[in-house]
């Protein structure tokens, strides 16, 4: 199946987690490159100049003018270079232009590399093509500073030669034939050999590829070729664009990146640090000013329009009643974008028709890509300066099939609220909506914004389900967060349908503010860091919806898909709207002359959103609160823990909505029309995953932290979480009620996976040693609780099951117990195993001896339901 290929050029640079390559010698400066001294031309170097300019560009040649002058003489291709274009920074981005047919690698517009390069004069009448990298950096651009050492660190690799083709005496320009370079496979033009190993590509068939045009702007030169290449035993072959990009001469002053605002940024190792070399990051962001005529205006605090303003272009290939969508939905950041003092700073077209002058692969453009594939899926990459972080331009890559994922997220989450969900085939208004939606979030990536799954965690619960407040401030904070719609609201709240679906907010106007203010008045990015460091501690003072925490953190307040500040009262409300979507699942879904494939869909659908409501309750056991700061903000811990009640909350409702067997999703009724997962071992299945992520090593080394942290009436324990366990798993050993078959294979997990957690715990690991105490003290309880309430139950499931238990902790204790006697024997009364079918004697026969005689236990292995 085709993949999508993702820009990894521009994914965001975890602060101090960089790992810095070395790929050529750095430019000295961020704000200005030193010029390189010129080579001088070695003795005789003229005489292999054998052509005069009319010799070789002839009255055949097709000329277009541009960042190169670009000619074709017959089946040959120049690039004539003006004197001034060498020793400058160019962009290479390469892309699909059309992708094979087929289940082959990439669709059209994806990205596949990128490189920074540079033309330079040679010796022997040669011009070189450099790669260049900016991971190395400072400002001391002296003769004699540190930039001499960092360029004599980081010669930049010559990455193709070309002949000087043309008399000096002819032109002032510069003619070589980059023909056969650009006719070559090479990674400077075509594909990353990460991207190019992924797709399978190897030989390129060099007689069934071409160069299929070159056309030159003012700023750019567009390359098109036809690559044919070896994928397995297949030919496939691609369409590709080449975007040649000159880099502004003056570079754009660098925002250094703030972990408490969330925007993707570029690193580099930075030799400015007296003491040592430090990780620097600048954000990525697009350069907006104001026009010179309006300086004092912009800085009284009047709107001003920006000197360049950001334009997308609608992909003409889009649906035409789209289009009105896709354009609202980038113009719905004008009003974050006023916040910094800018207006119509972002406006969205449509592409011209018929106009020879635009080109979707011109770099100089900003698109919003339709493709035609089956991925559910858009996103929205940006390529940006390394030097800066100045955003140079963006192809959002918008996937047709997007559409199905939005339809079941909304069914899913909304049709309890919003009778227009309850149609296989919603009206065009409600998809147009959903497709907004969308278009803004991605437009948010492209001025460089990251996610921010944070945002939700700021909001009570209650007020999502209050007309006034969502009406005045959207479900959640952000757009940039998976918030999704608003499936705390219940359908006697009202909620308008456009007040369940996210906008832009109060974090990303506050997120936009900060990113793309204008201050002339600082002189460095050290002077405009103090500042913004203030700012940021004063605004997230006052306003807790600003909030921001980078997304590798396991914080319970930063997940995806999550509403509000309590995971538990979110889930209960959203779990209440799944069992009226479940209990009206056939008659919602119905087709007429159809089967139940839509039903069937529908409800995995509503299956994997119980498992994710479920999955943020569980996230709020043995984690930490990760709050970033700075020095200056004093007394703000960088981590805290969840409070002691929130995490007997969390146990709670995990024994209230998925411990008691939940009937309303697993029933026999939806199994029998052919819904699969809809019958009792699709739960035994989760059941088994939930214990192991509550049982293991891993959530006591976390609950530790709690417990030594705390004083002793807040702590939180692996002990208490066992306790509060076991009373919500084994509840029938106090009331005498029958075991069903659910409930007894959960009791029986739950046992399982204690005995199998200890048994692993052999290897004198010191973190572990309290832990296997606790969970003896544990198995050792329940064999005792087990065995006293034996006696009450008369009927036989549960009497075996019981009695197969009592035995299992009895006579396979292993490290928990008395060990084993090798050959010992094991009751025929224990010889049932209700999950696998695999009774004890099986067991017997196939575990495996672990250690001496002397140790006498058996290695009880991972068991698989």
């Amino acid at each position: 199946m085709k993949k999508l290929v993702l820009p990894v050029a521009i994914a965001m640079v975890a602060l101090g987690c960089t790992v810095f390559k070395k790929t050529g010698r750095t430019k000295g400066s961020v704000g200005q490159a030193p010029a390189a001294a010129a080579v001088p031309a070695a003795k005789g170097d003229t005489v292999k100049r054998t052509k005069a300019y009319r010799d070789v560009i002839t009255s055949k040649a097709i000329t277009r003018d541009g960042l190169f002058k670009v000619h074709k003489v017959e089946e040959r291709w120049f690039f004539e270079i003006a004197p001034d274009l060498f020793e400058r920074d160019i962009l290479v981005v390469n892309r699909v232009s059309k992708a094979p047919a087929g289940q082959f690698y990439g669709f059209a517009g994806d990205w596949i590399s990128e490189n920074l390069v540079k033309f330079a004069k040679g010796p022997g009448n040669k011009v070189f093509l450099k790669r260049l990298s900016y991971v190395d950096m400072t400002k001391d651009s002296s003769a004699n500073g540190m930039i001499r050492s960092i360029q004599a660190s980081t010669l930049e690799p010559i990455v193709a030669s070309f002949d000087i083709k043309v008399l000096p005496t002819d032109s002032n320009a510069t003619v070589i034939d980059v023909t056969d370079f650009i006719s070559s496979d090479n990674d400077i033009l075509f594909f990353h050999p990460a991207v190019k190993k992924d797709a399978r590509l190897t030989g390129l068939q060099a007689d069934k590829s071409y160069i299929a045009d070159i056309r030159s702007f003012p700023l750019n030169t567009e390359i098109k070729t036809v690559k044919t290449y070896t994928a397995g035993t297949e030919l496939v072959t691609y369409e590709l664009n080449n975007s040649l990009v000159l880099l502004p001469a003056t570079v754009m002053a660098g925002r250094r990146m703030d972990p408490r605002v969330g925007y993707f940024a570029r690193g580099y190792r930075d030799y400015d640090n007296p003491q040592g070399v430090r990780a620097s990051f600048n954000i990525t962001r697009w350069k907006l000013e104001p026009k010179k005529e309006e300086v004092a205006k912009y800085l009284r605090g009047e709107l001003v329009e920006p000197v360049k303003p950001i334009v997308f272009y609608i992909d003409p290939a889009t649906p035409k009643k789209w289009v009105p969508y896709l354009i609202d939905g980038v113009n719905a950041w004008q009003k974050a974008f006023e916040k910094a003092g800018f207006k119509n700073a972002i406006v969205a077209k449509e592409a011209p028709i018929n106009d020879s002058t635009w080109s979707i692969d011109d770099a100089r453009h900003n698109v919003i890509v339709y493709k035609a594939s089956v991925v559910q899926n858009a996103s929205g990459p940006h390529v940006s300066d390394p030097r800066s972080g100045e955003i140079l331009e963006s192809h959002i890559n918008w996937y047709h099939n997007v559409q199905q994922i939005l339809h079941d997220w909304y069914f899913v989450q909304a049709s309890p609220n919003d009778p227009a969900a309850r149609n296989m085939k919603v009206d065009d208004a409600l998809m147009g909506k959903l497709i907004r939606y969308v278009c803004t979030h991605e437009v948010g990536h492209t001025l460089g914004l990251q996610h921010n799954f944070a945002a939700s965690s700021a909001v009570p619960v209650d007020s999502l389900r209050s007309k006034t407040y969502v009406a005045a401030n959207g479900h959640t904070p952000s757009i940039m967060d998976y918030a999704r719609f608003n499936y705390v609201a219940q359908p006697e709240d009202g909620i308008p349908v456009d007040d369940l679906i996210p906008r832009v907010a109060v974090y990303d106007e506050w997120a936009i503010e900060w990113g793309y203010r204008w201050f002339p008045a600082f002189q460095s990015m050290e002077a405009e860091q103090t500042y913004l460091n203030s700012w940021v501690i004063e605004r997230q003072r006052k306003d807790k919806r600003l909030f921001f925490e980078h997304n590798m953190y396991p914080d319970p307040r930063n997940m995806m898909e999550d509403l509000g500040d309590d995971a538990m009262k979110a889930g209960a409300y959203g779990i209440k709207n799944l069992q009226r979507v479940i209990a009206n699942l056939k008659a919602w879904t119905r087709v007429p002359n159809s089967d139940y494939d839509e039903m069937k869909r529908k409800y995995e659908a509503v299956r994997l959103q119980y498992y994710t409501y479920l999955n943020h309750v569980i996230n709020n056991i043995g984690t930490f609160y990760f709050t970033p700061q700075t020095e200056e903000q004093g007394g703000v811990p960088f981590w805290t823990f969840p409070e002691k009640k929130k995490m007997q909350d969390a146990v709670e409702f995990i024994g209230k909505y998925f411990f008691q067997t939940p009937a309303w999703l697993y029933n026999d009724s939806l199994f029998a029309m052919g819904v699969e997962g809809a019958d009792i071992i699709g739960l035994y299945k989760k059941q088994h995953l939930v214990l192991h992520i509550l049982l293991n090593p891993g959530a006591w080394n976390a609950l530790v932290f709690n417990e030594t942290n705390l004083p002793a009436a807040k702590r939180y324990g692996y002990d208490e979480l066992l306790t509060s366990l076991e009373k919500l798993i084994w509840s029938e050993l106090v009331t005498g009620e029958k075991i069903e078959m659910p409930r007894r294979n959960l009791q029986k997990t739950y046992i399982w996976k204690l005995m199998d957690f200890t048994s692993k715990n052999k290897s004198g690991d010191m973190s572990m040693l309290d832990f296997s105490s606790i969970v003896r003290h544990h198995l050792l309880e329940m064999e005792k609780r087990i065995t006293s309430a034996i006696p009450k139950y008369k009927d036989r499931e549960s009497r075996l099951h019981l009695e197969d238990l009592k035995y299992r902790l009895k006579f396979l204790h292993g490290p928990i117990g008395d060990p084993v006697e090798r050959g010992a024997t094991i009751p025929e009364s224990a010889n049932t195993w209700n999950a696998s079918g695999i009774s004890l004697k099986d067991l017997e026969n196939t575990w495996k001896w672990n250690g001496s005689a002397a140790k006498g236990c058996f290695r009880v292995p991972e068991w698989n339901f």
